[in-house]
């Protein structure tokens, strides 16, 4: 049976210590593709840990893709093809935007803004006065076209702590919004490429890509995530996706998938993959889900984060991680611009970040969304269309899906559920014309909702799916 040693944990918990430790033995080889892991029970008294322990190391391998689990029968290594790949180095679409506010809209399940009672107005103002009386020379300086480097630093500190990313604070590029940073990537990789981004996916993407009169190839999705079969055939060079937590499906892409886009990328010169970690911060269970840049080593994956769902959508601060020789064609090519996020908001989430209040920040609000979903969740399945409701993916971020039993049209839900007050939309919008998506999933945002208004989002749903 398998052996680790549990006397060097280097501050991990027991069971990260045994995922990253069987994690080690797949991709070396060690465990064979197909081999059939302990029983958790088993496993446990063997190693001296609890069945916990192990049970919650299998979840967190089967939710990356490196074990799958057979009914019954026990888990199983996945096939994972790395061979070909360079050794890696050593170390957000955004939901889709809501429709034109109706003023009857009482509570809303597509907004993805956050409460006022969340955002921490009083510390942030007191950071605002620290930048003031503390940053004033720098203050009049102009910020450098990737931002200033106090910022840069305190994310790269935040990415190396938090998503064991090994970067340097020069690759960090600061700018106001992912949509201009997505314009300034195509200045960089070129206007002759090809973009390809998911189907279903977040709208805006192919618009803003299609604004900048580039070609623009919807591709579509399997269970593991967009088909590199599709790319090939639509002969795209550029892969925009959301391999963490996909918008609106909520799907993670499995580290066999991962492996084979990278591989995808490395096939032909000028193939790039736009890493959209939206939302990563705030997976519900287990712990996050590795980037894909971490385990890229021929320099093929742009990561691109946002503040905005962390914070606030109105702090309009996101940044990219460039590949080394990327960030010298961009100094070359696109270092005249300058930063369009000002110093002074620069200063003060630096401060934020330096000074532990954003990593505070993060954990007291994925302990309010955990509670905030799980109330849902428990109102929807005690209501009375508890029968009729199926709920998936809600572990990843700050959505969940919700297929109903209705003979209703999207159309018709959704018409239904404005005339009472309550905002939804549903999967098939996200889907191109000439690609219909399934029926009755609803896409539940509700990083936006407050705990009140719960039981009259059931309430307002029954009154909805009641009438059909």
């Amino acid at each position: 049976m398998l052996t680790y040693s549990f006397e060097n944990l280097e501050g991990d918990s027991l069971y990260i210590h045994l995922y990253k430790c069987i994690r080690a033995d797949i991709l070396s080889g060690e465990l064979a593709p197909g081999t059939r892991l302990p029983s958790k029970r088993s496993f446990a008294k063997h190693l001296g840990v609890s069945v916990i322990t192990v049970e919650n190391a299998y979840s967190q391998l089967q939710s990356e893709g490196y074990l799958y689990a057979r009914p019954k029968s026990g888990f199983y290594v996945s096939a994972i093809e790395t061979a070909s790949l360079p050794v890696p180095p050593q170390a957000a679409p955004e939901p889709a935007p809501p429709p034109p506010p109706s003023e009857q809209i009482r509570v809303s399940l597509v907004s993805n803004r956050t409460a006022a009672e969340n955002f921490p107005f009083s510390l942030w103002a007191r950071l605002m006065r620290d930048t003031l009386s503390q940053q004033r020379e720098a203050l009049m300086d102009p910020s450098p076209a990737g931002g200033i480097m106090e910022l840069r630093q305190a994310i790269f500190h935040h990415l190396r702590q938090f998503r064991n990313m090994s970067v340097q604070p020069e690759q960090i590029i600061v700018g106001a919004g992912t949509e201009y940073l997505y314009s300034l990537l195509i200045q960089l990789l070129g206007y002759e490429k090809k973009y390809a981004v998911e189907s279903p996916g977040y709208q805006k993407l192919s618009r803003i890509y299609a604004s900048h009169h580039v070609a623009c190839a919807h591709i579509p999705m399997d269970e593991s995530g967009i088909m590199i079969s599709q790319l090939e055939e639509q002969g795209a060079s550029v892969a925009h996706i959301s391999p963490s937590h996909h918008y609106p499906t909520g799907m993670v892409t499995p580290i066999s998938r991962r492996y084979e886009l990278l591989a995808w990328a490395n096939q032909s010169p000028g193939r790039y993959i736009i890493e959209d970690d939206y939302d990563s911060e705030f997976r519900l269970s287990g712990k996050p889900i590795p980037t894909l840049q971490s385990i890229d080593g021929g320099e093929r994956v742009i990561y691109m984060n946002t503040f905005t769902k962390t914070l606030s959508p109105t702090i309009r601060i996101s940044y990219m991680v460039l590949p080394p020789h990327l960030l010298r064609a961009y100094n070359e090519k696109l270092g005249f611009y300058a930063c369009t996020v000002s110093s002074f908001e620069q200063y003060t989430l630096a401060r934020f970040i330096d000074q532990g209040h954003f990593e505070r920040h993060i954990n007291r609000m994925r302990t309010h969304y955990r509670a905030l979903r799980d109330g849902l969740i428990s109102a929807l399945r005690e209501s009375s269309l508890g029968s009729r409701i199926q709920i998936s993916n809600a572990d990843s971020g700050l959505h969940f899906l919700l297929t109903v039993d209705t003979a209703l049209s999207d159309q018709e839900l959704i018409h239904r559920a404005e005339a009472l007050g309550l905002g939804l939309s549903c999967l098939s919008q996200f889907y191109p014309q000439a690609q219909p998506g399934p029926q009755h999933t609803l896409i539940v945002n509700y990083s936006g909702l407050r705990r009140e208004e719960v039981p009259l989002v059931a309430e307002l749903l029954e009154r909805c799916l009641a009438e059909a």
